[in-house]
């Protein structure tokens, strides 16, 4: 145990208990627990509250809200509580819950573990800090520790600063030393207890380093490091090394807690609901056949399976012979994306796929010339304006000559945000844009030098297209087809990537449309996909998109239209613009505000500069559908549902369902569980209200003045007040329109997958219309039972089990 292996392997065993955390610039939805996976979800939380201190479950309060507003079924609530050896009165029940739940009271006195992480946070805020400070930490390219060594020395918080330049070249070496008088058996605890004392810290060093960016490459960091930095202030602090027993553990009658019954049942309650009207759109689904040459649509758009996208594209279907589909936003293209003017590269991919192909915007016409003036002009202005604000020797002239200025640019914004859209839409408009000058980079360059692929190959372009048909199980192709990517618009909001598409990991998707509708555009993609029963017509174009999720302004790239479709892109436009104003209609009635215009609040949101939920981004999401748009068209979801778009029929060997299960279906457990816990434990597993945020190094935010990195989403992105959630704290339940068998064998062969449903982390059922469509769920262990039976009688129902 006291060679530097085992002590590394230690640490990334105890690392295991803090999921990572992205930087806030590149927003990534991610499950707190994650490394708790591997347990069942009532004794994971039990362990996280030990460990990080946070709640699991809603409290009381909230439950009690759910039940008397009718989202919790009774008859299913009673059978749930009687089966888990609970008292089967909700009041009762709702009662003893209240009674259990102990109002934090503890001294708030300062101590020596907090004077550790205060000192601890400040270097670390300096260490990793992304272009926003003037004058960066002297020696970041050595290390964190051996910055820390050669800098901290002269921190005169440090009781014994002197002592720091003397701290051993190796920080394994500092490791031993600072625990040589405890035995080796401890040390993996106490690396847990000292990891997840800071875990947005932790989460972001666990990031970086997995990730090996080039701010890691450039100023290295490692867990060993960051533990020798903080064992040895520990030491000098006289802090607490080893754990503590926190005494607060929870007891509780029946074999589950009584708030995972409340929870289950509530969620039992919206699955059933979903699920029956999922069943009969199935068997109505099964007598007609729609999809023929008769009925070819106008257009068909595929957005992104984002909630969000559910309300906009209803209201498409409702203005005209449209039709919508789902598929994951970076349109299935794992790419590193480089815009004509950006400073930096970005990973427009899911953060479980690495990027493959490095997709640059290059000039292609006149408006470049155009583009480059303008913005090389924006450009010189925004850098003078910095240097004057920065500069000692100038900020208090810029301030007297220019304040008056600045001051009316304040004042509209605070009182004439919707003004200021218009002015900054203006100038939007008259300025060229990136997508009408510049074409992405598609066709491979092999002597092209980067650090990943320039482009795609023939071979490489055709499965890309080919794979999204699939998947969504085409058989037919309109006039018009759009790719349509995500994106929102926000003033003043450190959070904003947050909002962006998740599956381009915090980033615009509009990029990833523009790259799928070149490559699908392109003569002999289209010749080969007929080659592979992809029948694409010779009418059919296709063209990108972007949806604005703040107004619902949806922006067609298709600048350079043929003639022949002039008209029907005309047409796309108008329609586009009349489903906007319904969307935005349903959208301001749930943001509960009065507005003469829809359109022209949601635009106010984007604009203000004080406005704390310019949108609702996903809160609300409680279930993914995964079937074709037949089974949800005209359901009104209510944006609470993922939708992806899948064909059983055209996938007889299950590989796109499989894809589904193992890409979309997880990455929606990751968002669904950041924006459970944020809801249950804000204080813990959010960040904590935007009012009071502070943020740092472009990394992240502070609460206040310095502390940890929050972890999780602000408390105005799930709650409607500070203790009334918005987003109704459910797991994910996933239903899916296939046979049974064929997704029982993906559950076998996939470990991961089996996992987190078998340990209930979200829940699954199956429509099978091969069996009278009955919906069947998911028991766990490769069983299934007839949903009507397992919401009440889940002990003694029959079950559909795997013949292996």
């Amino acid at each position: 145990m006291s060679t530097e292996p085992a002590i590394e392997e230690s640490i990334e065993t105890a690392a295991e208990s803090v999921g990572s955390v992205w930087p806030l610039h590149s927003f990534v939805t991610a499950n707190p627990l994650a490394g708790f996976e591997d347990q069942p979800f009532h004794e994971a939380v039990a362990d996280a509250e030990q460990t990080l201190g946070g709640d699991g479950y809603p409290s009381a309060d909230v439950f009690r809200r759910a039940w008397e507003s009718g989202q919790i079924d009774p008859a299913i609530l009673r059978a749930r509580l009687t089966e888990h050896g609970h008292d089967s009165d909700p009041e009762a029940s709702l009662d003893r819950m209240a009674a259990a739940e102990s109002v934090d009271s503890a001294d708030a006195a300062t101590t020596a573990a907090d004077r550790v992480d205060a000192v601890l946070t400040k270097w670390l805020a300096a260490f990793f800090d992304q272009g926003q400070t003037e004058w960066p930490m002297p020696d970041r390219e050595q290390g964190f520790y051996d910055a820390f060594r050669s800098v901290a020395r002269y921190d005169s918080d440090i009781p014994e600063r002197g002592a720091i330049a003397n701290l051993p070249d190796e920080p394994v070496d500092a490791i031993q030393d600072c625990l040589a008088e405890y035995p080796v058996g401890d040390w993996q605890d106490i690396f847990e207890f000292h990891l997840t004392a800071l875990p947005g810290w932790t989460g972001f060093l666990k990031q970086r380093i997995d990730d090996d960016t080039v701010w890691q490459s450039t100023y290295p960091v490692t867990l060993s490091g960051y533990l020798a930095v903080r064992l040895t202030l520990a030491d000098q602090f006289d802090a607490p090394v080893t754990p503590t027993e926190s005494g607060n553990e929870r007891t509780d009658d029946g074999d589950r807690p009584l708030q995972e019954v409340w929870l289950s049942a509530w969620e039992a309650s919206y699955r059933s609901e979903l699920v029956d009207a999922l069943t009969d759109a199935s068997a109505s689904l099964a007598k007609t056949d729609e999809r023929t040459d008769q009925n070819r649509p106008d257009a068909q758009l595929v957005f992104c399976i984002d909630t969000r996208s559910e309300v906009i594209r209803r209201h498409i279907e409702a203005t005209g012979n449209y039709e919508t589909h789902g598929y994951a936003g970076f349109f299935g293209v794992p790419m590193r994306y480089e815009g004509y003017d950006a400073d930096v590269a970005v990973d427009a991919c899911p953060p479980i796929l690495d990027a493959e192909h490095r997709i640059a915007d290059r000039p292609t016409a006149d408006a470049t010339d155009e583009y480059d003036r303008w913005h090389a002009t924006l450009d010189a202005g925004k850098s003078a304006v910095k240097r004057l604000r920065a500069n000692a020797a100038t900020a208090f002239s810029f301030v007297e000559s220019a304040g008056a200025g600045y001051g009316a640019a304040l004042t509209a914004r605070t009182l004439l945000p919707g003004r200021v859209y218009d002015l900054l839409d203006t100038a939007d408009t008259r300025a060229p844009d990136d997508h009408e000058c510049c074409e992405p980079t598609v066709d491979y360059n092999p002597d092209a030098v980067h650090e990943l692929r320039e482009g795609l190959t023939l071979d490489e372009k055709v499965e890309y297209a080919a794979t999204a048909f699939e998947l969504m199980g085409w058989e037919q192709f309109a006039r018009v087809v759009v790719f349509t990517g995500h994106a929102s618009q926000t003033a003043n909001n450190p959070f904003d990537s947050s909002l962006d598409c998740g599956a381009c990991a915090g980033n615009p998707g509009g990029p990833n449309a523009r790259v799928l509708a070149a490559i699908c555009n392109d003569d002999q993609v289209k010749a080969r996909l007929r080659e592979r029963g992809i029948g694409v017509p010779e009418d059919t174009l296709f063209v990108a998109g972007e949806h604005n999720t703040t107004t619902d302004e949806v922006t067609l790239y298709a600048g350079d239209v043929p003639e022949t479709h002039a008209a029907d892109i005309e047409q796309l436009r108008a329609d586009l613009e009349t489903a906007r104003a319904g969307a935005t209609a349903e959208r301001v009635e749930d943001m509960e505000t009065m507005a003469d215009s829809a359109s022209r609040e949601t635009e106010r949101r984007a604009a203000d500069w004080a406005e704390t939920r310019p949108e609702w981004g996903l809160a609300g999401n409680a279930g993914f559908v995964i079937g074709p748009r037949e089974l949800t068209d005209g359901l009104d979801l209510d944006g609470r549902s993922f939708l992806h778009s899948y064909d059983w029929r055209t996938d007889s060997d299950g590989d796109a369902l499989e894809a589904i299960m193992t890409g979309p279906m997880v990455v929606t457990q990751w968002i669904n569980t950041q924006y459970y816990f944020a809801t249950v434990d804000n204080r813990v597993y959010g960040s904590g209200s935007k009012v009071t945020h502070n943020p740092v190094g472009n990394v992240g935010v502070y609460q206040g003045n310095g502390g940890d990195l929050m972890t999780g989403l602000p408390l105005q992105s799930v709650m409607s007040g500070d203790d009334e959630p918005y987003h109704q704290p459910l797991r994910l339940s996933t239903v899916i329109h296939a046979p049974v068998e064929r997704v029982t064998e993906i559950i076998a062969d996939c470990t991961e997958l089996a996992t987190l449903l078998d340990n209930d982390w979200l829940s699954l059922t199956v429509v099978d219309p091969q069996r009278d469509h009955q919906p069947l769920h998911y028991d766990g262990d490769r069983n299934w039972t007839p949903l009507e039976t397992a919401e009440t009688e889940p002990a003694t129902a029959p079950t559909v089990a795997d013949d292996d």
